[in-house]
């Protein structure tokens, strides 16, 4: 398992748009992708919905949480998408 932290860069948050980069990014890899902000509130990151429900906004800062093939990579690649700034 790995974990690590990020902070949301986008001004708008975690809308559809991005919601929908990070399940595509997520659903590459085989492992379990789970997103938890600082509440504790935990979702898939291959779930629409619950990424959209976690309501994310800018300069939040959320631990993305791997286990499995692969965890390692995708910890990496989810992170990227947390921290870019869509336009």
């Amino acid at each position: 398992m790995q974990q690590q932290t990020f902070t949301i860069k986008n001004s708008t948050g975690v809308h559809a748009r991005p919601a929908g980069a990070i399940l595509k990014k997520a659903s590459q890899f085989a492992c379990k992708v789970e997103i938890e902000k600082a509440d504790g509130t935990r979702v898939s990151a291959k779930g629409m919905v619950g990424l959209l429900k976690l309501g994310l906004k800018q300069n939040d800062q959320v631990t993305v949480i791997t286990d499995g093939d692969g965890e390692v990579e995708a910890l990496q690649a989810v992170g990227e998408v947390l921290e870019t700034v869509f336009e």
